[in-house]
């Protein structure tokens, strides 16, 4: 059994999954209350589908990029978990996860998230033999630059609000993904966590550190 658990940003995921089905899923925008909430909603969500912690075996957990507070509380309480239960964990980038909820299509696809004070982690993927991959590193930028970058249709994903998705729409060539499409799933991320585990993909934890990046990287000109 797998407990993944996401913080990256004000989204906070969970879920549990054994490598056949996604026994549980929660997701909610927390007010910068992460500290306080993450516990209590495993615990819950452990009571819910009768899943005592000895039978976890591995814990998976997206790394970011995001918001600096947001992955630490995240980072922090897999660690210690795995410490005090000897459990192994799977990191995984959490852009990854944002794309891997996306259908394969031939336009290149771009997956934000909000990485504090107005700016946005970005990512472009294009379509793979199995299934998104990463175009390059991902980098700092805002939805105006963003919007203003793209001279070839694509689509873009991932969690914006209403202004950023307004100044997105501005631009034809981009195709926004909805709302609901747009959530990162913490099943998905736990069904990515359990296949690296599967293929002894298992990160050091005292190397295991969340992504951040830094305000001067460039920001791409063009798809």
């Amino acid at each position: 059994m797998l407990l993944a658990i996401d913080t990256s940003t004000p989204q906070i995921g969970l879920a549990l999954y054994n490598g056949a089905q996604v026994l549980a899923e929660s997701l909610w925008t927390s007010k910068a209350r992460h500290t306080v909430e993450l516990a209590p909603a495993v615990a819950e969500m452990l009571a819910h589908t009768s899943v005592k912690m000895e039978e976890i075996k591995v814990l998976g957990v997206a790394t970011g990029p995001g918001s600096f507070t947001s992955l630490r509380v995240g980072l922090s309480f897999v660690k210690g978990l795995a410490f005090a239960r000897k459990l192994p964990v799977a990191g995984i980038n959490t852009l990854d996860v944002a794309a891997a909820g996306q259908p394969l299509n031939t336009q290149p696809l771009a997956c934000v998230l909000p990485a504090g004070r107005g700016r946005l982690a970005l990512g472009w993927y294009h379509a793979g033999r199995h299934g998104w991959q990463a175009s390059g590193p991902a980098q700092i930028t805002s939805a105006a630059d963003l919007a203003g970058s793209i001279l070839e249709d694509a689509l873009v994903c991932g969690d914006l609000d209403a202004s950023e998705r307004h100044m997105l729409k501005k631009n034809s060539h981009i195709h926004l993904v909805s709302p609901a499409l747009s959530v990162r799933r913490p099943g998905i991320l736990a069904e990515l966590a359990y296949n690296r585990w599967q293929a002894g993909q298992v990160d050091d934890l005292s190397a295991l550190a969340p992504l951040y990046l830094h305000i001067a990287e460039t920001i791409p000109g063009t798809v």
